[in-house]
């Protein structure tokens, strides 16, 4: 069956506060989705962000950002006053990190201390996520203790996870072990409630799971033997791609790669609870980066850029036979743009898993590129274009004359809007399935923008409006969806 869904991180649905989150808003965006026919809400990663304020960038692979939790629900549970909210309603055209980062822990701080602790359920979520939690929490703790400074900076003791010092920090921050405790259970709580509420009304989860995790984090600080440190534990490699036509000097991520090695040993065990929560918090999980698994590239710790880094092999189909093996079939999206190679099209068709298309990749004038519709087949996931890409809008208005051209000519543009010629074209393909961004359907421009790759600042803010989501847009999502067979009735 074909289907259809829409690209939006859960910050950016509107809100009274400062940023998206797990409220009336986003039980109201799967209202919209069930009335335009969508079957997917696909969303970025949900962790933790740390700074730069990438989702892809966190404190923990496996806690929520509780950026995310709603100020309502807590006030309905009466751990909240509505005059106990700081106003953050002037920062609601753009999402304000900052004014978040210094406002938000204080107004949860409230809630946290008329919380019982005592409850059942919250002991209960202690118990069943104690395997990750336990060191989040405590991390958490000691970096507030520390002035919120990466690990690799705290005394010896703490860094190395001495035996005494981890249990007398265990002891000092127990009030702070605590509230970081009950903000997972709250985001945790809040999700699953959106979660259940949306699969009942036929709309499914795309989640997104990063590849890596931050050097400054509870995985890299508990578990360093998984990943490529030095005796001081400073990474050795970092992360990255080479250099290419948009940027010469290549992508330098930083993320500590993995001792793939020692991994392999322990059968994945980590990699394994890490799979299992993400395929129990989204029904569909989008793998980031999957040509790593192949071949990832390694750069110098000190290096500035990514121009001396090399290529190393990845751990390939034996990753993903322990996640069969371990966990069953899930239901897995390789995004799997960039350099593709023969051995990556193989794993690909290997693990039976839908790679992504995108139709801004498709066309250049030069030569037949591999994102040309024609070539597609129907276990490919179909996009406009994804969160690191200029909206569609932008996306023309940047294009040669000569590739301008060959697209427009293609898409059998006449008249009217080009990004809703290319969303068409988009939903017209053979692909089983078709996400297109919101920004996008609104035909937004270069003010919409989500991400620019490798820059630091204005990225991940931007924000849908109340009153966006109006019927002009619905009739027309609805009948694009219904057009080209992806309607889910």
């Amino acid at each position: 069956m074909r289907k259809a869904g829409i690209l939006l991180h859960i910050s950016s649905l509107p809100s009274n506060y400062g940023i998206g989150t797990f409220g009336a808003e986003a039980y109201k965006f799967v209202d919209f989705l069930k009335s335009t026919n969508q079957s997917y809400w696909q969303i970025l990663p949900l962790g933790p962000t740390s700074y730069g304020d990438s989702p892809y960038q966190t404190f923990s692979a496996f806690a929520m950002n509780p950026y995310f939790i709603d100020l309502d629900f807590l006030i309905k549970e009466k751990l909240l006053k509505k005059s106990e909210i700081i106003d953050s309603t002037t920062s609601i055209d753009n999402v304000d990190f900052s004014r978040l980062y210094n406002e938000r822990f204080k107004v949860l701080k409230i809630a946290f201390e008329r919380f019982n602790l005592n409850d059942t359920y919250f002991n209960e979520f202690l118990r069943n996520e104690g395997y990750w939690l336990n060191d989040y929490a405590l991390f958490m703790a000691i970096k507030e203790n520390q002035e919120n400074n990466s690990w690799e900076t705290w005394p010896d003791a703490l860094r190395k996870r001495e035996y005494h010092a981890i249990e007398k920090a265990k002891m000092d921050f127990k009030e702070a072990v605590n509230f970081h405790s009950f903000l997972q259970y709250q985001a945790y709580k809040q999700w699953y409630n959106l979660k259940t509420y949306a699969n009942k009304n036929g709309i499914e989860f795309i989640g997104d799971m990063p590849i890596y995790v931050a050097y400054d984090s509870s995985d890299v600080w508990t578990k360093p033997q998984y990943f490529q440190l030095d005796e001081n534990k400073l990474p050795i490699l970092v992360a990255g791609v080479p250099g290419d036509n948009f940027s010469p000097t290549g992508q330098l991520w930083g993320n500590p790669l993995y001792n793939w090695e020692l991994l392999e040993r322990e059968n994945y065990a980590w990699w394994m609870d890490r799979v299992r929560a993400n395929t129990s918090m989204f029904d569909i999980l989008r793998i980031d980066h999957f040509i790593g698994f192949v071949h990832f590239y390694g750069i110098p710790y000190k290096d500035l850029t990514a121009e001396n880094g090399k290529w190393y092999n990845g751990p390939g189909y034996k990753f993903f036979e322990a996640i069969k093996h371990n966990l069953g079939e899930k239901r897995i999206i390789a995004e799997d743009l960039g350099m593709i190679t023969d051995e990556v099209r193989e794993l690909l068709k290997k693990t039976g898993y839908p790679g992504m298309k995108l139709l801004q990749f498709a066309f250049d004038s030069r030569e037949e590129s591999d994102y040309i519709p024609h070539l597609y087949h129907e276990n490919v996931v179909a996009y406009t274009g994804t969160h690191d890409n200029e909206t569609t809008a932008q996306w023309f208005s940047n294009l040669n004359s000569k590739d301008l051209k060959y697209a427009l000519n293609y898409i059998n543009h006449q008249k009217g809007s080009k990004t809703d010629s290319l969303i068409k074209a988009t939903l017209a393909t053979v692909a089983k399935d078709a996400i297109i961004p919101m920004q996008d359907y609104l035909n937004l421009g270069k003010e919409a923008r989500f991400n620019i790759p490798s820059t630091l600042g204005g990225n991940w803010v931007w924000r849908l409006q109340k009153g966006q989501l109006d019927l002009k847009l619905k009739n027309k999502i609805k009948s694009f969806t219904h057009l080209y067979g992806r309607s889910n009735k």
